[in-house]
């Protein structure tokens, strides 16, 4: 991995799935060039989201009718990307909670569709238009699946400031691009059936706390970010000591209160980092109103992406 361009699927299950993704591409070699479509409000999220949006992540309003362009033109601009890069698309449009899920079995139901239990339906709009712009330079997709072990802390932006540390089994498969169907219903079922298997996958996962029987894949910790890390660290601790011991910051009435503003501003900003990341806090799925079998092919839920 690391080698290739890549689209990336993956179940939304985590509050921050989005980090998860980094570590990978970070293992892989790839973290520069890792990239992701996103909910526009996504790039104003302090410190973070202005990462991706320098890094030139893909953002999208939820609406297809505006997307539809935004979409292809961001795809087909990577086409000339200087380097290996993975595209992640999480194609369940939202992240996994249970009243989601239960309206997500309630719309299956009257669909006559598989009925989900670990995974939402995926909205396959976005997924098609990604696989009909880039089948000519991406050789492969990626199939992500994310499952938290029994016993593990639920893996969240809170308790990382916690200093909790959380697990996380992953689960990847390589399809070949040019495997999938040529016809845009073809790629959507496609797309449809990976997530009917990911959902037994993660039955598995439930019943027996890991994937398959198969050795487990150690990508290991690369040591040259350990290196950049920890040097940067030293520089920016050395140099604000050396700040406060020149200046004298804390040694007037208007520069303890620009240090405690400071404070109160950088709190502030992790206060809406956290509250951002919160499953509870994302978009409501839609369900979209059953229609008699009479009138053709049944309506996908929600903004479709």
């Amino acid at each position: 991995m690391g080698k290739e361009h890549a689209l990336v699927i993956c179940n939304h299950r985590s509050d921050i799935d989005w980090l998860v993704g980094w570590v990978l591409a970070q293992r892989s070699g790839c973290l520069g060039s890792a990239l992701a479509v996103m909910k526009k409000s996504s790039k104003f999220l302090p410190v973070i989201g202005w990462s991706m949006w320098f890094s030139e992540y893909l953002f999208l309003e939820r609406s297809w009718a505006k997307d539809e362009n935004t979409l292809k033109s961001g795809l087909q601009r990577l086409k000339d990307f200087p380097r290996p890069f993975w595209l992640a698309l999480f194609v369940e449009g939202t992240r996994f909670t249970l009243p989601k899920l239960l309206a997500a079995q309630e719309y299956a139901g009257s669909q006559g569709l598989p009925i989900p239990r670990n995974v939402l339906i995926p909205r396959t709009k976005g997924f098609v238009s990604a696989v009909s712009n880039m089948r000519s330079f991406v050789p492969a997709i990626y199939d992500v699946t994310l499952a938290i072990p029994k016993g593990s802390p639920p893996p969240t932006m809170l308790n990382l400031f916690k200093g909790k540390s959380s697990v996380v089994h992953v689960h990847i498969k390589r399809h070949l691009m040019k495997e999938l169907p040529e016809t845009e219903d073809g790629v959507a079922q496609w797309c449809k059936d990976i997530f009917v298997a990911k959902d037994a996958l993660l039955d598995k996962h439930i019943a027996e706390d890991t994937f398959s029987d198969q050795e487990l894949q150690d990508l290991g910790r690369p040591k040259k970010s350990l290196v950049v890390v920890t040097s940067w660290a030293c520089l920016l601790i050395s140099g604000a000591l050396k700040f406060l011991q020149r200046s004298s910051l804390l040694s007037s009435r208007k520069g303890i209160a620009f240090a405690v503003s400071s404070l109160a501003v950088v709190t502030l900003l992790m206060y809406i980092l956290i509250r951002f990341s919160q499953s509870d806090r994302s978009t409501t799925a839609k369900v979209a109103a059953a229609k008699p079998k009479c009138e053709g092919k049944p309506s996908e839920t929600g903004d479709d992406k």
